[in-house]
């Protein structure tokens, strides 16, 4: 894949035309960043995608659910808070761009980019050695600043807590690479291994830093922006509330808002008419409560739906070569959260308690 070379205007009507999925949209970089740096935005946007996905599938049965759609990451409807949820936003974004990058490094998709051969001259362990195509997170990690962190031009709080958590989640990527070992030897004797390094799946990613996310620290200090002539003593008093704070943990700073309640200005749909599970005993404790941490304490009901579902059935294979199958319907049941008859909006009176578990 070779670097583009556009004339600025071409370049602003690609941003016209394309919507890129990222919370601090590479829109406004393709305006500002270097044109080299096209090459990788096609990488960019896929990893930003991946990045919001994967925190739709981590908060499936949680009151925030993540943004419904890319539109809802623009900084009128909320981006600009650092909540605890927003830091997860934050670090899940930059790890999903590195990720991408890492990857299609890896795979050869650009021409100024390889495997990382820096552990080949190190010694490896007993029975194995360094060798094999490790993915080159450095490269990975470079590009991911270059787009992510450079976007964020502020010098106040929140640009601090944000670029913290952007790199919380590159860490995230490193942190959780594995591995990987190929036998050598006589009829695969495995005398010697060859081993490498390789990004794990992006879901373990998740995994990790939703843990981070509910071990998040929250920080005191002033949310205002710096002001002209003090920027010294605020990156200073930034400098210090962030010396206790290891580079790997998420961090907010404002208290996260009732997400039991619909709120158009932030972009926050409520849990009202959000799908609950019940009645099934393979599900985790986790999901069983569902139905009550988004209906019943959110001040609504559980209402029960009664859904056709057409799938394919009864499928053949037929020589040579085709698979063909019916159409089957099933009636399944489902359960959505409802507004009492009568009720008012929906209150969360269950906020302290629940904000106490870590739970938001």
């Amino acid at each position: 894949m070779r670097p583009l070379n556009l004339h600025p205007a071409m370049v602003l009507s690609m941003c016209c035309h394309v919507h890129f999925a990222l919370a601090w949209t590479v829109n406004n970089f393709l305006m500002t960043g270097p044109k080299a740096l096209l090459t990788y935005a096609g990488s960019v946007q896929v990893g930003a995608q991946n990045g919001i996905q994967e925190c739709k599938h981590q908060f499936a049965l949680e009151r925030w659910n993540c943004p419904q759609n890319t539109r809802q990451l623009s900084t009128q409807n909320g981006i600009r808070s650092a909540t605890r949820e927003t830091s997860f936003i934050h670090a899940i974004s930059a790890a999903g761009v590195m990720y991408t990058l890492t990857k299609n490094c890896s795979m050869g998709d650009f021409d100024n980019c390889g495997c990382d051969d820096s552990r080949i001259r190190q010694t490896g362990g007993r029975g194995w050695i360094w060798g094999g195509c490790s993915d080159n997170v450095a490269f990975g990690d470079k590009i991911s600043k270059q787009f992510v962190d450079a976007l964020e031009s502020g010098h106040d709080s929140r640009a601090a807590v944000n670029l913290h958590n952007n790199e919380a989640g590159r860490l995230a990527i490193k942190a959780t690479m594995r591995r990987a070992c190929k036998c050598h030897g006589v009829s695969g004797s495995c005398s010697i291994q060859t081993c490498w390094m390789q990004l794990a799946d992006f879901r373990e990613v998740g995994n990790y830093l939703k843990g981070k996310h509910e071990h998040a620290r929250k920080l005191e200090m002033d949310k205002k922006p710096a002001k002209a002539g003090n920027n010294a003593d605020n990156r200073g008093a930034i400098a210090q509330a962030f010396r206790s704070i290891a580079r790997t943990e998420l961090i907010y700073l404002e208290d996260s808002p009732d997400y039991c309640v619909k709120n158009r200005s932030r972009g926050f749909p409520g849990t009202e008419g959000r799908e609950c599970l019940k009645g099934n005993k393979n599900m985790s404790q986790w999901e069983r409560k569902s139905c009550r941490r988004l209906c019943y304490e959110c001040g609504l009901q559980v209402v029960e739906k009664r859904i056709e579902v057409v799938s394919s059935c009864n499928c053949k294979f037929h020589w040579c070569c085709t698979v063909r199958c019916d159409k089957c319907t099933q009636v399944v049941t489902k359960y959505y959260c409802a507004r009492k008859e009568g009720g008012r909006k929906p209150q969360n009176k269950t906020r302290r308690r629940h904000r106490a578990k870590g739970r938001h």
